[in-house]
């Protein structure tokens, strides 16, 4: 793996790792305190197949920079734009498939409100609700998350819910992981990103996702311990070229949990573009 960084136009480094040759680009984007090197085993699924995979340490997780600012979601997305621009990728010539995980599926969702399709072949979501909030039309949301608790339901960071996967069913994925890379690659609260988790709490990307015409794999897991894995197909509900994959015995981190049968499914995914 080629390791570089890209500079943001707020004037922030970010980190990333860059592996595979000419093949069709792939970007990965991880979850809420997860640093990129979380994808390891897709990344030696993507490249063993031909793609290039690049992996992006979004600000304050990882190895990128982690100022004071810019903690919000359409910043996120801003920042994904830079690094795809610094990369010379993103365009109609040069099209990438972007592939989130938990709150890096809306990183993604923050780019195409912005800035739309165009340069991008495709996106895979992993177990991400769209919107986060439960409301009567949509209870697909953060288990106990409502519009009379948004203001302090995360003060105290992302809560256990006592739903899906135990803490013992979830250690194998951890385990892999360490064994692989070692202690640092276990997910964290990044420190001073409050404002971050609860603007991402408050945003409802249903109508971005509705509008995209693109290919969209919405991969949830059965077990997912944050939300009901029925969201993938009830956001997808209406936009055209949109699926949703369950992946059974699977909790919230699907390409950890099940990482073969993940990389499987994104690899079919790739090749059907």
């Amino acid at each position: 793996m080629t390791e570089s960084t890209v500079r943001t136009s707020d004037g922030v480094t970010l980190h990333l790792g860059d592996s595979g040759g000419e093949g069709p680009p792939v970007v990965l984007l991880a979850g809420y305190g997860a640093p990129a090197t979380s994808w390891v085993f897709q990344v030696d699924g993507l490249t063993a197949a031909g793609h290039r995979a690049i992996c992006l340490d979004r600000r304050s997780h990882g190895r990128s920079e982690a100022p004071a600012f810019g903690h919000r979601m359409a910043r996120h997305g801003k920042d994904l734009r830079d690094a795809l621009d610094q990369l010379g990728l993103g365009t109609p010539d040069a099209p990438v498939t972007l592939v989130g995980g938990s709150m890096g599926a809306n990183v993604i969702w923050a780019y195409v409100d912005l800035f739309g399709t165009a340069g991008i072949r495709g996106i895979v979501t992993v177990d991400q609700t769209p919107t986060m909030v439960n409301t009567a039309d949509w209870p697909y949301g953060f288990y106990g998350l409502t519009p009379e608790n948004l203001g302090t339901f995360f003060a105290d960071g992302v809560p256990k819910t006592g739903r899906g996967f135990t803490d013992e069913q979830a250690t194998p994925a951890l385990v892999r992981l360490i064994e692989r890379l070692g202690p640092d690659a276990v997910p964290a609260q990044p420190v001073g990103t409050e404002a971050l988790l609860a603007d991402h709490a408050r945003q409802d990307w249903r109508d971005v996702v509705a509008r995209t015409t693109i290919p969209v794999l919405m991969v949830a897991g059965r077990q997912s311990q944050l939300w009901p894995c029925e969201h993938a197909a009830a956001a997808l509900r209406d936009t055209p070229r949109g699926r949703a994959l369950v992946l059974e015995d699977c909790g919230h981190a699907a390409n950890l949990d099940r990482p073969e049968e993940f990389t499987a499914a994104l690899l079919e995914f790739l090749e059907e573009l």
